[in-house]
């Protein structure tokens, strides 16, 4: 079922406010899908999903890889029979504010605020696509 990223109805908005761990799927450089287990926080107004992670993993690397204008990925998030999707196009984003804004949406969402590392950024995904049964 498709959805407006901007616009999601109460439930697929509350779906994603709840503690769901969600799947990444970014492509590799040879085009292969790598898969990985991600916290994510969506942001409707905004138009943006954010996943905060190290700067030397391998999702940061292939979404480097390909090039200035970002890289198509997915994200992900399964609960028995309710399912969401959020695409769109990742770019990494290291400025200190919006880092620590990332972090604050994380720790809003899972309850936790994960310990400070210098190595920190940010899969910023800028939405073009929701779909999903929540």
């Amino acid at each position: 079922m498709a959805i407006d990223p901007r616009n999601p109805d109460a439930s697929y908005l509350s779906f994603w406010r709840d503690h769901h761990m969600c799947t990444l799927t970014t492509p590799r450089p040879d085009g292969t899908p790598h898969v990985v287990a991600v916290g994510v926080t969506y942001d409707p107004q905004g138009g943006f999903a954010r996943v905060i992670t190290n700067k030397h993993s391998r999702k940061v690397a292939n979404v480097l890889a390909a090039g200035p204008e970002g890289a198509r990925v997915a994200v992900c998030q399964v609960d028995k029979g309710r399912w969401a999707t959020l695409e769109g196009i990742a770019t990494i984003r290291t400025e200190a504010e919006v880092v620590a804004d990332a972090v604050s949406r994380y720790a809003e969402r899972y309850g936790r605020t994960p310990k400070p590392n210098p190595d920190r950024v940010v899969i910023e995904i800028a939405l073009t696509r929701a779909m999903g049964r929540a």
